[in-house]
């Protein structure tokens, strides 16, 4: 085994490790891009469940409103009838 065949198993070896660094930063890159378009998915379902609850406490409002505008005529129409 002569100096040329040392230095040709040397990089044939460092060439092994770099393609086993560069698969396990595939595999870690994978990894966080599923993680990524998870994010993604709570994100948007965040986003419709903050939309709509807005539209329900839009709606629960409304309704309190129209409680109280009824309250109110009933106070008018109890005011009206002559006690008993």
């Amino acid at each position: 085994m002569n100096v040329l065949d040392v230095v040709s198993i040397g990089a044939l070896i460092l060439l092994v490790v770099i393609l086993l660094v560069l698969v396990m930063q595939a595999l870690r890159l994978r990894e966080i891009w599923q993680m990524l378009l998870g994010c993604q998915k709570t994100a948007r379902l965040a986003s419709i469940w903050e939309l709509e609850n807005k539209e329900l406490r839009s709606a629960l409002r409304a309704e309190k409103e129209h409680v109280e505008q009824l309250k109110g005529k009933v106070v008018i129409l109890q005011a009206l009838v002559p006690a008993v």
